[in-house]
């Protein structure tokens, strides 16, 4: 959500500059931009960017808590796609469906009711999830390489669900569900000798194990497209109150981490993998969303 400026934008007609009315991030550094902060709003991916960011690229962020010796690629980002475009879109489209019905409701005094009004928490939710798919994206784009390539934000084929990140490596394919969760992950496991042994994600006091579920069946949906190809499903937590020593735990074979971990385990891969022609492969059948 943005105050447009009058003066237009040196960019281009399908950009404007503006200030944000609320923070935001810089779809191609990754710079946190607060509110009232001048920005470039790009009508084209409904995304925005720094001032100073030049255009006509997809810049990458640096690697400031991982670092690796391979050099980094740039990749087009209409075929990269954008992290978190679609949730943007969802929160985008419901903001305005809820101060639409204020405004009908309200008459005259819509714009008073619309300016007092707090948002639905089920509206907002896009928003938070939308800035926890962009940080996770801009840290996953600072490792791209030769030996890791990255996909954002990709359409599963048929229906309206993504697939937040999509990694690919020399030792084989991550799937990547990006939550911006508050409260502390664990693994939390009922029954054993007298019942079924059931495990269970919590996060904080919220259950998140059917999280698990969903990423187990995005995991099926690319072993059908890259065939024998190892393919790891994680479930990345991008605030959540990890403990600064361990935490990271698995169940049902997806890797539940943060995204510091989640790097370092990407660029430590090793494997003979052809991560163009798989990038191409996996890029071609999950569009961008």
């Amino acid at each position: 959500m943005v105050d447009l400026i009058d003066e237009p934008s040196p960019d281009g007609d399908s950009d404007k500059r503006m200030k944000l009315r609320y923070p935001a991030m810089c779809r191609l550094c990754g710079t946190e931009l607060p509110v009232r902060a001048e920005a470039i709003y790009e009508r084209a991916t409904k995304t925005v960017r720094c001032i100073a960011c030049p255009t006509g690229v997809e810049a990458v962020a640096p690697a400031t808590e991982v670092e690796t010796d391979e050099p980094s690629a740039v990749v087009p980002v209409e075929d990269t796609g954008v992290a978190g475009l679609s949730a943007r879109r969802e929160y985008e489209r419901r903001r305005a469906k809820d101060e639409e019905r204020l405004r009908q409701k309200w008459g005259k005094l819509g714009g008073i009711a619309v300016a007092l009004s707090e948002e639905k928490q089920s509206t907002k939710a896009w928003a938070t999830g939308a800035v926890g798919e962009e940080r996770l994206g801009a840290r996953l784009d600072s490792l791209v390489s030769e030996s890791v390539a990255v996909l954002h934000d990709r359409r599963i084929p048929g229906t309206k669900a993504n697939i937040d990140h999509i990694a690919i490596t020399a030792a084989g394919i991550w799937v990547i569900d990006a939550k911006r969760y508050k409260g502390r992950p664990e693994l939390k496991i009922e029954g054993g000798i007298l019942r079924p042994k059931v495990e269970k994600v919590l996060v904080g006091r919220r259950d998140c194990t059917k999280l698990v579920d969903g990423v187990l069946k995005q995991v099926d949906l690319v072993r059908e497209v890259v065939g024998d190809l190892p393919v790891t499903g994680s479930l990345c937590f991008v605030e959540a109150d990890w403990p600064l020593i361990g935490g990271a735990f698995t169940t049902r074979a997806v890797q539940v981490l943060w995204p510091k971990r989640l790097a370092k385990l990407l660029v430590e891969d090793e494997g003979s993998v052809d991560v163009a022609v798989v990038r191409a492969t996996v890029a071609s059948h999950f569009k961008p969303a």
